[in-house]
């Protein structure tokens, strides 16, 4: 896939790039009145959306806390 900076492209076109993405609209780019392209902004996902992806691990970690004290138990 071609790949380009946004500053490459005409000064027009950016401003209507840069109002799908605030608007989250996409952008359709017709030809003779006819559905050439549609340019969607990319939605980025919330930390807690992806995180709510990965697969549990199977895996059993060390207990760091043995050994210490309870908090109830230090005095300051």
């Amino acid at each position: 896939m071609t790949q380009i900076t946004l500053a490459e492209l005409p000064k027009n076109f950016q401003i209507l790039l840069n109002q799908a993405h605030e608007t989250g609209e996409p952008l359709t780019i017709i030809q003779n009145g006819i559905p050439f392209a549609i340019i969607s902004p990319i939605k980025k996902k919330s930390l807690l959306q992806t995180l709510s992806t990965l697969e549990a691990l199977d895996e059993d970690f060390a207990d760091v806390d043995a050994g210490l004290l309870p908090l109830d138990d230090i005095k300051f």
